[in-house]
C-alpha cells in the first residue's frame, strides 16, 4: 500500500499550511477533481435509491446538542461555543440533529415512510494534534451522511439496503473492507443516567443490536462484536479499512437510533389515525470524503479507477505541427465531460511524455496521419494500443468508459 500523506502531496491532491492549522488540509485541483467525482457518484447512487438530498447549516445553538445528547456525552470532542449576542452557537459535530429538525418541520403520514434524507455536509471535531494525519484524521470533515425515518417494521430492510449500497460503492471504488464490526455498548454498560456513557434504556439497545445482528447474518457477512465501541445513542455496524501502516479505522457505518426521535418528539400519523414514533437509521455509505480519498490513494496509488482519475485523457501531439489539431481534440474532450490535458511537444520527447503521463487511463497519440485524417490512436494505461479511429468515435468511447453511471 502507498502512504497517502506523502503520495497525495506529490500528486498535488492536497496540502496544508501552518497558517490554516493542523488537521485542516486544503484541496488542490487534482484532489478537488477526485472529491467532486465522489460527491457526484454518491449523490447519484442515493438519488436512485430513493433519498432526498438536503443542505443544512454547519452551526447550531448549544441547546440543539443538549437535546440530542451530544453536549452531555460528546462535548469533549466538540469545539467550544461561540457567544453571539445572547446566543451560544456551536460548530456541529454531527448532522443528525439538523436532519431530525428538518423531519420535524413537516407533518408526516405512514404512507411517506421510509423517508430517506441525505447530505454531504461539513462537521467539526476537536481532535488532538497528536492524532491528526493527512486526510485520514482531520478537524473539518465533509461527511456523506444520511438518515432514514421509518416504522419499526421497516428498520431491518432499510439497514440491509444501506449495507448493499456500501458494498456496491466499495466495488465501484475498487476497495475492500478489512473487517465488519458490530459495535456494542461495554459489557458493564449502564443506560440513561447522567453519568452513563449511553443514553436510552437497555431494552431499546438490545432491540437495536438484534436488528443489526440480523442484517449482518442475513447478508452472510462474517463480523466481530466490538463491546464498548457503540455510539452514545445506539449500536452500529462499522465497516473497517486499513491504512499503509496497518492502522484500522471506520469508513462506513449503519446505526439504529430510538433515542433522538424521542428527544426531538418526532412522529408520524399511522393508518389508525394516531401519532406514532419513527425509528431513525443513521448511515454513511462512503464515510467522510477526506478519509475515502486517503484510502483510495493508499490502495490505488497514482493509478485511480478511470472515473476517479484527476486526468482521464492526455493528448500528445508528436510534434508542434500537430498541436493545433491536438488543441481541437482537447476542446472536444472537455466538452464531453472528460478531464483532459495536452502534453505539448516542447515538454520532451514523445517517449518521455508518455512516461510522464503513464498513470492517466488514456493517452491519445496524434501524428501527421492522425491529424490529417481527424483520427486518434489510443494507448491505454494497461499498455494496450488501439488502432486509430475517428476522433468523435474515440472520445465517445472514452466518455462512456470514464462514466460510473
Amino acid at each position: 500500500m502507498y502512504d497517502h500523506r506523502k503520495l497525495g502531496r506529490e500528486l498535488g491532491l492536497f496540502d496544508s499550511d501552518p497558517l490554516i492549522g493542523a488537521g485542516l488540509p486544503y484541496w488542490l485541483p487534482a484532489g478537488a477533481a477526485i472529491r467532486q467525482s465522489l460527491e457526484r457518484y454518491i449523490a447519484d447512487v442515493e438519488r436512485r435509491a430513493g433519498y432526498q438530498q438536503v443542505y443544512s447549516p454547519v452551526l447550531g445553538k448549544r441547546e440543539l446538542y443538549e437535546i440530542s445528547g451530544h453536549w452531555a456525552k460528546y462535548s469533549d470532542d466538540m469545539y467550544p461555543p461561540m457567544d453571539i449576542g445572547e446566543e451560544q452557537l456551536v460548530l456541529r459535530p454531527s448532522l443528525c440533529p439538523h436532519h431530525a429538525l428538518m423531519y420535524r418541520s413537516r407533518s408526516h403520514s405512514y404512507r411517506e415512510l421510509p423517508l430517506r434524507m441525505s447530505e454531504i455536509g461539513g462537521m467539526y471535531r476537536s481532535e488532538r494534534s497528536g492524532v491528526l494525519g493527512g486526510l485520514s484524521r482531520v478537524r473539518a470533515i465533509q461527511l456523506n451522511d444520511g438518515h432514514i425515518f421509518c416504522r419499526l417494521d421497516q428498520v431491518a430492510g432499510e439497514a440491509s439496503a444501506a449495507l448493499e449500497l456500501i458494498n456496491q460503492a466499495y466495488r465501484d471504488m475498487g476497495i475492500k473492507a478489512s473487517r465488519y464490526l458490530l459495535s456494542l455498548p461495554s459489557e458493564d454498560a449502564r443506560f440513561g443516567s447522567p453519568d452513563s456513557k449511553y443514553v436510552g434504556d437497555a431494552d431499546s439497545w438490545a432491540r437495536s443490536a438484534a436488528l443489526l445482528r440480523d442484517v449482518l447474518d442475513n447478508a452472510g457477512i462474517d463480523y466481530e462484536e466490538s463491546p464498548g465501541d457503540a455510539a452514545f445513542y445506539g449500536p452500529k455496524i462499522d465497516i473497517q479499512i486499513e491504512d499503509s501502516a496497518g492502522r484500522e479505522s471506520s469508513l462506513s457505518t449503519i446505526q439504529i437510533d430510538f433515542h433522538q426521535p424521542e428527544r426531538f418528539d418526532l412522529d408520524y400519523i399511522g393508518a389508525d389515525g394516531n401519532k406514532h414514533r419513527p425509528v431513525m437509521v443513521h448511515r454513511s455509505i462512503i464515510g467522510s470524503i477526506e478519509r475515502a480519498v486517503a484510502h483510495l490513494v493508499e490502495v490505488h496509488g497514482p493509478a485511480f479507477p478511470s472515473w476517479l482519475a484527476p486526468v482521464q485523457l492526455v493528448v500528445l501531439p508528436i510534434s508542434s505541427a500537430e498541436e493545433k489539431a491536438a488543441a481541437d481534440v482537447l476542446r472536444q474532450a472537455v466538452a464531453q465531460g472528460i478531464r483532459a490535458e495536452l502534453a505539448y511537444a516542447d515538454e520532451g520527447s514523445l517517449s518521455a511524455r508518455i512516461r510522464e503521463n503513464r498513470h492517466a487511463p488514456y493517452l491519445a497519440i496524434l501524428g501527421p496521419r492522425e491529424a490529417a485524417a481527424h483520427h486518434l490512436a489510443i494507448r491505454e494505461r494497461s499498455g494496450d494500443k488501439l488502432a486509430a479511429a475517428p476522433v468523435k468515435e474515440v472520445l465517445d468511447r472514452i466518455a462512456a468508459e470514464v462514466s460510473i453511471s
